[in-house]
């Protein structure tokens, strides 16, 4: 099937753009000092109800981490990006783990095309932010029709929740507390997402989820600049 023209192109890379391998793993080092991601990974299945005959997706894997621990616990994971030495590298680390029940596919919110029986959870960290509002919602739509009926889906990523009477405050503090945190790389990362990328408010995105046809279970606010949501796909849909 062609894509129409008047399609948004996310393929094109937004933000940082990880063009090397080596570029990719010093990624993937610097997020392993930075974050849990095993401790992070086991919350996330813990909150998706992940079972051992389950079959979950995750949109935007970067470097696979979660991938490779959900694969560990369920039936089958297939794990999409934009990124193809995003993938390659994911594939990599996967083999060397013994991992060999994860899909990788070079794919999208908008391009990816499922086929088989309906899938049990979704997730996606920190990739929704890539496509402006329209296709955010169009996206959305997307991932609840690839979902069985009470299917389970994770959001996390950027959301504005932030008073706008103090929002230059606010990311001032923001950038600083992450540069404390994770270094000057990953500060100037955020301020370019800031700057650059399509990260939307919190009562845009709510609403977002519930015209897909999610119900919201949990949203989580914690810094003004993250969001978290849990969301079961609802009998509407």
């Amino acid at each position: 099937m062609t894509t129409p023209a008047w399609q948004y192109d996310e393929m094109t890379q937004i933000g940082t753009d990880y063009a090397s391998e080596d570029e990719v793993r010093q990624y993937d080092e610097r997020m392993g000092r930075f974050r849990d991601r095993a401790a992070d990974a086991d919350a996330i299945m813990e909150a998706i109800g992940l079972d051992h005959d389950h079959i979950v997706m995750e949109i935007g894997c970067g470097t696979a981490e979660f991938a490779i621990h959900a694969s560990e616990r369920c039936e089958r994971v297939i794990a999409i990006d934009i990124s193809p030495v995003m993938l390659e590298y994911a594939r990599t680390k996967a083999a060397a783990r013994g991992r060999a029940n994860i899909d990788f596919i070079h794919a999208g919110f908008l391009g990816y095309k499922h086929a088989g029986a309906p899938l049990d959870a979704i997730v996606t960290e920190l990739a929704l932010h890539h496509l402006p509002d329209f296709w955010k919602l169009v996206a959305l739509h997307r991932v609840a029709g690839m979902m069985r009926s009470d299917g389970m889906l994770y959001l996390k990523d950027v959301v504005f929740s932030l008073n706008l009477e103090k929002y230059e405050k606010t990311l001032t503090y923001a950038v600083e507390d992450l540069r404390k945190a994770a270094g000057d790389d990953t500060a100037r990362n955020f301020e370019r997402h800031i700057r650059q990328e399509y990260s939307t408010y919190d009562w845009i995105m709510e609403e977002m989820l519930y015209r897909a046809g999610f119900d919201i279970i949990d949203a989580a606010y914690g810094d003004h600049c993250l969001a978290t949501y849990l969301c079961r796909k609802g009998e509407r849909r």
